[in-house]
């Protein structure tokens, strides 16, 4: 196992039906289309339904990397993301969390090495959990409302039909770059992530 590798990405979200098109679940978006044609099963002991997909390097050997949704509330997402990481003793800085994040427009996600929780519950809790902040995130943009008293509400509601393709936009390119950054190309995915803009911001 590389020790750069990648081994588990969690994305993060809220349960059930009424929280399924919110912003906040714009983690949860991206893992679930990079699991779309594996099959995600529930698993209670870790609080999520997860699958697991192995990666190729030119040796044709496999490393393994584990996808989590959990379906605990978001500011209990560290119970799902650590229960999955003790049990497989993945270190933390193999883990990768994917989360919504206000301080970027939507069509925006910048990958992140450890540092703090940006004010993210669910990232909050993690961290708790985990006793670490050294973990990589991968933060995908959904915008903010404008003022504080407003985020609550706007964390909870679907995005608008721009800014959803917007985000969609982004995350299908960032799945362009998930693999080669699991396999530990950390830098050459950061670059082209972080260069990208969204069709309608492109000259």
């Amino acid at each position: 196992m590389l020790a750069s590798q990648i081994q588990l990405i969690a994305g993060l979200a809220n349960p059930g039906q009424r929280y399924a098109k919110t912003r906040h679940n714009a983690g949860a978006w991206l893992v679930s289309a990079l699991a779309a044609s594996l099959p995600l099963k529930d698993e209670p002991r870790f609080h999520g339904v997860v699958t697991r997909f192995v990666l190729k390097n030119e040796g044709d050997k496999g490393y393994p990397c584990w996808l989590l949704i959990p379906t605990t509330f978001m500011n209990h997402s560290g119970r799902s993301v650590s229960a999955l990481a003790h049990f497989y003793k993945i270190p933390t800085e193999a883990i990768l969390v994917v989360h919504d994040d206000l301080d970027l427009p939507p069509g925006i996600a910048r990958f992140k090495s450890g540092g703090g929780d940006g004010g993210h519950n669910g990232v909050k809790d993690i961290v708790a959990h985990l006793g670490s902040q050294d973990f990589w995130r991968l933060r995908m943009g959904i915008g903010h409302p404008g003022h504080r008293d407003h985020v609550h509400q706007y964390v909870l509601s679907p995005p608008s039909a721009t800014d959803k393709k917007k985000i969609d936009e982004v995350i299908a390119y960032a799945l362009t770059l998930l693999l080669i950054f699991v396999e530990g190309e950390h830098q050459q995915a950061i670059q082209q992530l972080h260069t990208f803009k969204p069709n309608e911001e492109k000259e």
